[in-house]
């Protein structure tokens, strides 16, 4: 898939609130600048969030609760993250089943969410961006309607 611009990318993300739900693992790897918080902040608003999202570079997990989001979502940044031992400490593991995750970064911490849907950002040469998805089983259906 191509995102032409910002607008796309934040587009793309509006359009996966719509499929995705507390339990649900979504993961947005590629270079910085690529658009991965970007994609995430469009899902955020999607989902209520007034105002910009943060990036959860420092923060690592941001989290966001109703009433400020329909459902709950933690925005992860594992960028900091030198060993995948260290997710431990994070809780994710308690929020996963009741939380939807947005992971950036998820080659921080390989294998540690084998049924998220994968999106990887690659620059494009126009400036855009080229979108690769890797879909689960229980991301099938619903990735068709993207």
């Amino acid at each position: 898939m191509i995102l032409a611009d910002p607008a796309a990318t934040e587009a793309l993300g509006a359009r996966l609130s719509a499929l995705a739900r507390p339990g649900d693992v979504v993961t947005l790897a590629g270079p910085l600048g690529a658009g991965k918080t970007s994609i995430a902040r469009g899902l955020l608003a999607a989902l209520g969030l007034a105002g910009e999202a943060p990036s959860p570079s420092f923060a690592i997990v941001q989290p966001y609760a109703p009433p400020e989001v329909r459902f709950p979502v933690l925005h992860v940044d594992l960028y900091r993250i030198d060993d995948a031992g260290e997710l431990d400490e994070l809780g994710l593991d308690e929020a996963e089943g009741d939380s939807l995750l947005l992971i950036e970064w998820p080659e921080r911490a390989p294998g540690y969410w084998p049924n998220a849907l994968q999106l990887t950002l690659a620059m494009a040469e126009d400036g855009g961006r080229r979108l690769t998805a890797g879909v689960p089983p229980g991301w099938r259906e619903r990735w068709q309607q993207i």
